[in-house]
């Protein structure tokens, strides 16, 4: 009986994937609480719409130009090790944002918190990576990545009434306290797949032969020796059409990201008029159909990998009609009913919310040496959309008139469709040229 009992695989990987869920949302949180604080604290400190702008992509600033850095600290770094440190000093950066007291100060912290979240994205993929066999890696990543809409849901709420009572340098003491306890919870409790202390082999079979990549370059089991970076590495990741259309497609999927994680709710108190307790509320519903978008284009993926369709169809089709959807957050300039606003919000935000399972493209189609690479190659590109956008959007509603920001996030989003249906041709694992 025992023996039957050992031969049963454990199911750790889903533990493993509670905790990058969790990561994410704390990843989320301090990136977007500047959109919560953003009316009052503009207001205190006497910020121009265009200066928000700018502070509002600061973050973007060190995390899209540190992205390639961070990929390849997440394929050589032990991630045990990578995430505790980094999640700690971003942790410590959100808390110092309480104390700022002038544009510039604000600027170089919300540029810090850049500096040290970027390496988290490709970390989750190799994670992922890792410890899913392929076909259960697009419902991995989905659940993983929709925790940036859920937690953004149900805090976007509790961060409002926290910055009511608390005013908006509380809110940063909160979010950079609650970032640190898990920083320390994530060191004692992660572990890569071989080194798990209750995983047993069927497990690791499973993955393994699913075509899980259980021997990553930080796995302490593996043998050869870990390799230097090369610059033909960094050329070879520039170098493939179809990895083109997945970074152009995620610069697209950023731009609707960011609005809604750094503007939204400026939108929604300034140019729209909303009570700010009632804004939090109304905010949450958006997140929230990004939300359910996400998981149900993970799993119907996954599903219709299972009955055997085409890798085209089972992972390119989510996302092409999420960024098709994605255009409807035009329809909100032709409405002044609140319901309706956040009506094609919703939609729009669903849709960002199907398309955001493109993280697999990575896990199916980069070269196997250099995931995290081509990783931080691919959030490179989708964080240029978090400096020029936000800025963007100043000089657009500068005047007082929303409408341009959200006819030009609509176009990107159909240029996002237009990469993905067209650009990234068939999804096949790259394999990498000889080197000389």
């Amino acid at each position: 009986m025992q023996k039957e009992q050992n031969t049963k695989k454990t199911n750790k990987r889903y533990g493993i994937l509670a905790m990058v869920f969790l990561t994410v949302v704390i990843n989320y949180l301090d990136r977007s609480n500047i959109s919560v604080a953003a009316f009052a604290l503009s207001e205190d400190l006497d910020l121009s719409s265009v200066q928000m702008g700018f502070i509002f992509s600061a973050f973007a600033w060190t995390y899209a130009i540190l992205q390639i850095p961070g990929g390849f600290m997440a394929d050589k770094i032990k991630t045990r090790v990578l995430y505790s440190v980094i999640m700690a000093l971003w942790s410590i950066a959100t808390l110092v944002q309480g104390m700022a007291n002038s544009f510039v100060s604000l600027l170089g912290l919300r540029a810090t918190i850049g500096v040290f979240e970027a390496p988290s994205y490709p970390t989750n993929n190799v994670i992922v990576t890792r410890w899913f066999p392929e076909k259960e890696r697009a419902s991995a990543i989905a659940i993983y990545t929709s925790g940036q809409f859920l937690g953004l849901a149900f805090l976007t709420p509790v961060l409002t009434a926290i910055q009511t009572y608390l005013g908006w340098r509380g809110l940063f003491y909160v979010s950079g306290a609650i970032g640190l306890v898990w920083a320390i919870l994530w060191y004692v409790l992660y572990r890569d797949p071989k080194e798990h202390a209750t995983m047993n082999q069927e497990e690791i079979d499973y993955i393994a032969e699913g075509g899980g990549l259980i021997d990553g370059v930080s796995d302490t089991d593996k043998k050869e020796k870990v390799e230097k970076f090369s610059w033909s590495d960094l050329r070879e990741v520039f170098s493939y059409r179809k990895l083109w259309g997945l970074y152009i497609g995620q610069f697209c999927l950023g731009t609707i990201i960011i609005f809604f994680l750094t503007w939204f709710p400026t939108y929604l108190v300034k140019y729209r008029g909303l009570d700010f307790l009632e804004s939090g509320f109304l905010a949450s519903i958006p997140f929230l159909a990004a939300f359910f978008g996400v998981l149900l284009s993970g799993f119907t993926s996954d599903f219709l990998i299972k009955r055997g369709y085409t890798v085209e169809i089972a992972r390119k089709l989510p996302i092409i009609c999420g960024m098709l959807l994605s255009t409807a957050i035009i329809g909100a300039n032709y409405t002044d009913d609140t319901f309706l606003v956040i009506l094609f919000l919703s939609i729009a935000f669903f849709g960002n919310g199907l398309a955001s399972i493109a993280w697999v493209f990575i896990s199916l189609m980069a070269p196997k040496k250099l995931i995290g690479l081509t990783g931080g190659a691919f959030n490179f590109i989708g964080g240029l959309a978090g400096i020029v956008v936000p800025v963007i959007i100043g000089y657009l509603v500068k005047d007082g008139d929303f409408k341009p920001a959200l006819f030009f996030i609509g176009a990107i989003a159909l240029l996002g469709f237009i990469s993905y249906t067209f650009i990234v041709g068939k999804v096949e694992r790259i394999v990498s040229r000889p080197k000389n």
